[in-house]
């Protein structure tokens, strides 16, 4: 059984709770980056410069403040900037993802009051009957709750999710604010439609905040990984789960990273895994944990197991997107681009007029995008220039700012796991077959 030590309660950050203090950290927010503009305009021309508004607003200073604020507040804020940033780079400026990508790093802790108002909410004011033993101390703080270590009365080790107090009722009003900020400051593209993304962000946000809807994913995924020698789930603990907190079994591993150290055969038995798991989540299951934070993945050293965590992020996709997600991927994997263009369109892509070169463009985003699938070789992922070349096209797409909207937001959703893999798989240095993967489904 875990015995804690006796550490220090939380001294974290409060998290704002009401409207008003959450407005009025959008508000600082705006009034930071022009008061970041304007000094930096100043300095500029007192250099003998003439700067242009995107080099005043795309400053160290500015994305300091972006990130800070929306790290401080947790909840939709924080998500949403987590969600742009894997737009790839085909809608928003470089500089921008890059100053959003921070956000995919572990958040600050709530105080100790903040953490007894939440575990009040969840089982009353005599909570702490309910644990045999509970670490006050957090082990992991993200965007929406942190958690904590626990030993129920039965001796099992639990992990308990613990959400912030204000988070679910602010998220509609957080995503509209922040979204509103960073279009009137000019951190988003004037040409950029970002309406339905927005729209389905306060869903999935919404989804995340009920932690019983977590509950219900990770049941689920116990019950399809559960004989796969791979892969350790935390179990369940419904008699512990609340909406706000969700108790599963402590599951221990180390950083996935460390795989790094490992011969290159382990490195990529251990990403062809994380590969085949995805695939099978999205034309197996259609329920596809979306979330690419490097965290939700540990590695176990003595047995190989790869530990899987936090399934908030889970997604339902219908039959008809994976479908024709499925015809685009066998197009690509053929050089058929008549037939993926039909299919991308199928998808939810914006294909613009036949023989165009708009349309063009879009196919070699789509071709370059599921590059490693389409030949029947081992993918050198740590080689590969393929997210430079990406950046490269996404930028020819802004000049077709008439015809170009915001990706499918089924297809953001995926192409940002499917690049958080990547990005693992390069780290990773790992060479894996994906085609060969992909025959199954195909």
């Amino acid at each position: 059984m875990a015995d804690f030590d006796d550490k220090p309660r939380s001294k974290g950050k409060a998290v704002p709770a009401s409207r008003a203090g959450r407005f009025a950290k959008v508000a600082r927010l705006a009034g930071g980056v022009a008061g970041g503009m304007l000094a930096e305009g100043a300095r500029q021309l007192r250099a003998g410069n003439r700067p242009s508004k995107r080099d005043l607003l795309l400053t160290p200073g500015n994305a300091r403040r972006v990130t800070k604020q929306l790290s401080e507040m947790r909840g939709a804020a924080m998500k949403l900037g987590q969600i742009l940033s894997m737009d790839s780079g085909e809608l928003l400026p470089k500089e921008l993802t890059d100053i959003l990508a921070s956000l995919r790093s572990d958040g600050t802790s709530m105080p100790d009051s903040q953490l007894e108002e939440a575990m009040c909410e969840a089982y009353g004011s005599n909570w702490e009957s309910e644990f045999h033993l509970f670490d006050r101390y957090p082990i992991a703080a993200a965007s929406i709750g942190q958690v904590h270590r626990a030993v129920d009365h039965e001796g099992r080790e639990l992990a308990l999710k613990i959400q912030y107090p204000g988070v679910s009722k602010s998220i509609a009003s957080d995503v509209d604010n922040i979204a509103t900020v960073l279009r009137i400051s000019g951190l988003l593209p004037e040409e950029a439609d970002l309406q339905p993304l927005l729209d389905d962000a306060k869903r999935q946000l919404k989804d995340e905040a009920n932690y019983l809807k977590e509950a219900e994913f990770l049941r689920r995924f116990n019950e399809v990984l559960g004989d796969d020698e791979r892969f350790i789930l935390p179990e369940l603990v419904s008699e512990l789960t609340r909406k706000n907190v969700l108790a599963m079994t402590y599951v221990a591993g180390g950083p996935i990273d460390a795989i790094a150290r490992r011969p290159q055969e382990e490195r990529d038995r251990v990403v062809s895994a994380l590969v085949e798991l995805l695939l099978t989540e999205l034309f197996e299951l259609r329920m596809v944990q979306t979330d690419p934070n490097f965290a939700n993945y540990q590695y176990r050293w003595s047995s190989g197991e790869i530990v899987l965590l936090d399934f908030g992020a889970t997604r339902d996709f219908k039959a008809r997107f994976v479908s024709n997600y499925r015809k685009l991927a066998a197009a690509a994997v053929h050089g058929d681009r008549d037939a993926m263009a039909l299919a991308a369109e199928k998808v939810g892509y914006s294909m613009g007029d036949e023989d165009s070169r708009y349309r063009e463009l879009v196919l070699e985003l789509l071709l370059l995008a599921l590059e490693p699938l389409r030949e029947d070789v081992l993918y050198d992922f740590g080689r590969s220039t393929m997210p430079e070349r990406l950046g490269a096209l996404g930028k020819k797409a802004t000049e077709y700012a008439d015809f170009w909207h915001a990706p499918p937001t089924d297809v953001v959703y995926f192409h940002r796991k499917l690049g958080g893999i990547f990005m693992l798989a390069a780290r990773m240095n790992a060479r894996v077959n994906v085609n060969a993967l992909m025959q199954r489904w195909l």
